[in-house]
């Protein structure tokens, strides 16, 4: 069955903003911590944001930092990513995804140190940013 579902794909020109949103299964959503990631053609998957969903902590690459904005809204099991300032290179297939893991495991760098593993993946939706 579906668990996570991404909206807000689209295209924009640079300089532009989009806002990306991930819908999850209620279950999923308790598991504690939320990302959004991203991939483009030729490169790696990339961690953009995290947030845990029942407390306050959020977390950033820096690529993104003061441009894009995580948030969560616990009534509707979702989190958005507003995103400002859209660069070309922002082009790429973003992804919602989910994890289990307290608030000091969820970030991009307990994702890097193998803390924390999202094992919950959306379809992703597609930003494209022209320049």
């Amino acid at each position: 069955q579906v668990q996570l579902v991404e909206s807000g794909g689209g295209s924009v020109q640079a300089g532009g903003s989009l806002r990306l949103s991930c819908t999850a299964s209620s279950y999923i959503y308790s598991e504690g911590c939320m990302g959004w990631f991203r991939q483009s053609p030729g490169k790696e998957r990339e961690g953009v944001a995290t947030i845990y969903t029942a407390g306050r902590g959020t977390d950033y690459a820096d690529s993104v930092k003061g441009r894009f904005t995580i948030s969560r809204d616990n009534a509707a099991n979702m989190i958005n990513l507003e995103m400002n300032s859209l660069k070309p290179e922002d082009t790429a297939m973003y992804y919602c995804a989910a994890a289990r893991g307290a608030w000091y495991e969820c970030s991009l760098g307990g994702l890097s140190q193998n803390r924390i593993y999202f094992g919950y993946w959306g379809q992703g939706t597609q930003v494209t940013v022209s320049s």
